[in-house]
């Protein structure tokens, strides 16, 4: 468990992961009946970026930063605005960064639960003090990989798994295909969102055609990436994978996916593309 978010919190990869995420919480509470988040990997809850490991990287600068300056307006605009006020401040430039339990708990009514999980005891610590006294939020140290077959379905019967492992080990890939595939043998109306790193090797597409070639149905792949593809080392982009997604998203991504690749992006080889894995 070496991998440590603070690094990357507020990256070009958090920014999409976190929009789509809003996206989604925003569609569950279009009914009155309470849903649940549940977070497999979540990490510590806020990041400093002003933090010695955030000033490393810089990457906050080229993927949050990008957006708290862009001005991005119009039905985009309006699409993106309960992630931003989530996630910026009320003034000034942003000088930390929450992950997804804390951006999750912030769009909750109080019907809504959360339940985080989180192995690393030095991150689960500051993930329960972030949490102390919220009687909406379970905060649980454990291996997020016995979430899909241990604690699922919650007890609402509505709601959104994410699956964001630190890809930090060998089999990640393989781990997030048995996970989506005990998710949908034990909650198959709930959604789950699985997130994972777009690199130079050729995992990802055996992951898809893995994906293609299972019984899972009504899959969707999102990927958004801000540099042209190259063999150098490091993200040039990142892609989800929903089961379940709602119907209006694909529309909504649509629309704000342009405007994310036109802030962000590093160089003209930025690019966005959402299609469909399995049919419904």
């Amino acid at each position: 468990m070496n991998y440590r978010h603070a690094f990357h919190a507020g990256n070009f990869a958090d920014v999409f992961k976190h929009v789509v995420l809003t996206r989604i919480i925003e569609y569950l509470k279009r009914k009155e009946a309470a849903f649940r988040v549940i977070d497999t990997h979540a990490g510590r809850g806020l990041y400093d970026l002003a933090s010695v490991e955030a000033g490393k990287t810089g990457e906050w600068i080229n993927g949050i930063g990008k957006i708290a300056k862009a001005g991005i307006g119009g039905k985009a605009g309006e699409l993106l605005a309960p992630y931003l006020r989530a996630v910026l401040p009320e003034e000034g430039e942003p000088v930390s960064y929450p992950g997804s339990p804390l951006i999750a708990r912030r769009l909750l009514r109080k019907q809504d639960r959360l339940s985080a999980f989180e192995l690393h005891p030095e991150d689960h610590a500051a993930l329960a003090d972030q949490f102390a006294g919220d009687w909406q939020a379970r905060i649980n140290l454990l291996d997020g990989w016995l979430v899909p077959g241990a604690h699922l379905p919650p007890k609402e019967r509505r709601g959104l798994v994410l699956i964001d492992p630190p890809f930090e080990i060998a089999g990640e890939f393989d781990r997030m295909t048995a996970a989506l595939e005990k998710a949908d043998r034990r909650w198959p109306g709930g959604i789950v969102m699985l997130w994972y790193p777009l690199k130079h090797d050729g995992e990802v597409e055996r992951f898809a055609s893995a994906l293609r070639a299972s019984t899972i149905r009504d899959l969707v792949r999102v990927e958004l990436q801000v540099k042209t593809k190259s063999d150098e080392p490091g993200l040039y982009g990142s892609g989800l994978i929903i089961r379940n997604p709602p119907f209006v998203l694909q529309t909504e991504l649509e629309t704000i996916l342009p405007s994310l690749v036109d802030a962000m992006a590093l160089d003209s080889g930025a690019a966005w593309r959402l299609d469909r894995l399995t049919q419904e």
